[in-house]
């Protein structure tokens, strides 16, 4: 999937305003998730992104295995996109759901076991981006 497409698609399903707003959502996702991975997940994830969303991996804790809630997770995000905690909430959750598009079911199912069982709800992504309920 190609930079244009991915943030296109995050713009669309989150009904943001705004390319910028756009990358500002999928920048403050995808380094907060690349904080949680550990060891050279973090690399492998963004080898398979476009090299101007693959930046994540340069964040200075990329690939730590920060031990976040999904609460904190959401809670960084939220701080790091400078929206409120439901809207980043969403915007995170529409980011992934892209993301689980723009990479391969292997890469995702490597992702997905180095994160707690809490975080599986990000990856529950109906076709069209559809979210179901989340619990916290």
């Amino acid at each position: 999937m190609r930079y244009d497409e991915f943030i296109g698609q995050v713009q669309h399903r989150a009904g943001l305003g705004s390319h910028a707003e756009a990358e500002r959502a999928t920048r403050a996702t995808l380094e907060t998730l690349a904080e949680r991975l550990a060891g050279g997940e973090a690399h492998d994830l963004a080898a398979q992104l476009p090299p101007e969303l693959a930046r994540s991996r340069e964040a200075p804790d990329a690939g730590i295995g920060a031990k976040l809630t999904l609460d904190e997770f959401f809670e960084l995000v939220s701080e790091r996109e400078g929206v409120d905690l439901p809207d980043a909430t969403f915007h995170a959750r529409v980011v992934i759901g892209v993301l689980t598009e723009a990479v391969s079911i292997g890469e995702i199912q490597d992702v997905r076991v180095q994160l707690p069982a809490a975080f599986a709800q990000l990856f529950n992504v109906e076709n069209e981006g559809d979210l179901p309920e989340i619990t916290t």
